[in-house]
């Protein structure tokens, strides 16, 4: 089983391909990153993978979970570190830690 498969991935705004059917396999282990240039659709694909925006077409599996239809199970099973700053400055570490783990059904004990 792969950690991660992706067959025919699309993503379309307005009359932009973002994503234009990525087919993508990554095995338990492996390290791999996602390079292009701007308006390559790596955004995008990253957004799919997370559930943070639905694809036009494609599957995406993760650890053998379906993905676009089980959102807020794969989400559990995965983490993201943004290219921004979204942390609350009135907040501590651990309180944003809660929050942003709470976006995806993690409650504060686990």
């Amino acid at each position: 089983m792969y950690m991660l498969e992706i067959t025919g991935l699309r993503k379309r705004y307005g009359t932009v391909d973002a994503v234009r059917g990525i087919d993508l396999s990554i095995h338990p282990g492996e390290i791999f990153g996602l390079l292009g240039s701007n308006g390559a659709g790596k955004t995008s694909t990253i957004n799919m993978i997370t559930g943070l925006i639905s694809p036009d077409a494609g599957t995406i599996l993760f650890k053998g979970i379906d993905c676009i239809p089980n959102r807020t199970r794969s989400k559990q099973s995965m983490g993201t570190v943004p290219d921004e700053n979204n942390l609350y400055d009135e907040m501590t570490g651990f309180e944003n830690l809660c929050f942003c783990a709470s976006l995806y059904g993690i409650r504060k004990h686990q």
